[in-house]
């Protein structure tokens, strides 16, 4: 059985990385914030060329997937770039238009896998908010077993994070599909965003982490680097270990969302799959994967651990970043804020720890 990320999945890795580093974030991040959204839709139009959104559609619509191996991937990426816009959101809803189908999914789906729709979304349980509803295309929300194309992005909240605002969409709205499929595709795209979070969560310490290394390597005391101090050493440590830990938690749902389907052939345990198959995931029929057909409740409880376990730990690399650097943390001059903004409202979004812990308990 094979644990590690394929040579493709790493490369793609890779790729979005260096996308990301020549992108300038931090400008983006701050044009998104003022309102401006064209340098945002713009990397989001970069990114989709990248097969990033089309992880969360499957073939019949346009998409590749769903392959949540490699959407854990970019989404760690998109992490730790900090790449704003609704990224969970949207690839939740590629779970949730797949799973209601009919007219609403034949005319969305291809619009997200190609990057030209940008969707936020709300769901029963998960609180009221649609991030970034004004920047949406779309904004679905299921009631029972209605699913509802918000008419507007409603009033907007505030937000911890400028770059990640929150809208209470607007009631009503015409009623996009119905029936019994709702609920179980609803129950899919909560588990899409709370991984898709947790992954974020993860890049998002990540680049805590790797910043406050290099800034404790340059700033000195008593003439010699505080990265030096024994304390310091192990802040950062315990903070590495943190991450660490959260990683194959991330992994082990995804393998856990790659192996859910129900058609003959499918399941977890083989070694390596087919090209792009997720580490330790079995070959997959086309379109088969996370949110398609039934779910285990194994699965929610492997997310809910990975989205407790990334969160907790992206905070917590928030709060040694913002400790370490001292009085310049707390500055908005200084780019990392956005991080250090960003962390604890992704710990929370899609599952705060105490509903995370709980869902694990009952298995």
């Amino acid at each position: 059985m094979r644990f590690l990320l394929t040579d493709e999945q790493r490369e793609f890795g890779r790729s979005l990385d260096a996308l990301l580093g020549a992108a300038d974030t931090p400008a983006v991040l701050r044009a998104w914030a003022a309102g401006d959204q064209g340098p945002g839709r713009a990397l989001w139009g970069r990114l989709a060329d990248a097969g990033v959104f089309a992880l969360a559609v499957p073939e019949a619509y346009g998409g590749v997937g769903p392959l949540p191996v490699e959407a854990a991937v970019a989404c760690v990426e998109l992490g730790r770039h900090a790449v704003p816009g609704p990224v969970a959101e949207t690839l939740a809803a590629g779970a949730l238009l797949a799973g209601a189908g009919g007219p609403v999914a034949e005319e969305w789906l291809p619009g997200i896998a190609s990057g030209a729709a940008v969707v936020s979304l709300t769901l029963e349980g998960y609180g009221p908010y649609a991030p970034d509803a004004d920047a949406a295309d779309a904004v679905f929300t299921v009631t029972g077993d209605e699913l509802r194309l918000a008419p507007g992005p409603g009033e907007p909240s505030a937000s911890a994070d400028p770059a990640r605002r929150l809208f209470r969409p607007e009631p009503g709205g015409a009623p996009v599909a119905k029936g019994p499929a709702v609920p179980a595709a609803a129950r899919a795209a909560g588990d899409t965003a709370a991984f898709a979070t947790a992954a974020l969560a993860l890049g998002c310490g990540e680049e805590l982490l790797r910043a406050t290394v290099a800034y404790v390597k340059q700033r000195t005391q008593f003439g010699v680097p505080v990265g030096s101090f024994q304390a310091v050493k192990h802040r950062l440590a315990d903070t590495l270990l943190g991450l660490e830990f959260a990683r194959p938690l991330l992994y082990g749902a995804a393998v856990e969302l790659a192996s859910e389907v129900s058609r003959p052939g499918a399941g977890a345990g083989s070694a390596e799959g087919s090209p792009g198959a997720g580490a330790g995931s079995a070959e997959r029929s086309p379109g088969a994967g996370a949110g398609s057909a039934e779910r285990s409740p194994g699965a929610g409880a492997a997310v809910a651990a990975a989205k407790v376990a990334a969160g907790e730990a992206g905070y917590a690399a928030a709060r040694t970043a913002l400790q370490l650097h001292g009085a310049i943390g707390y500055t908005e001059e200084l780019d990392l804020a956005w991080w250090l903004r960003r962390a604890r409202p992704l710990r929370d979004a899609w599952g705060t720890p105490s509903v995370c812990r709980a869902r694990v308990l009952a298995g």
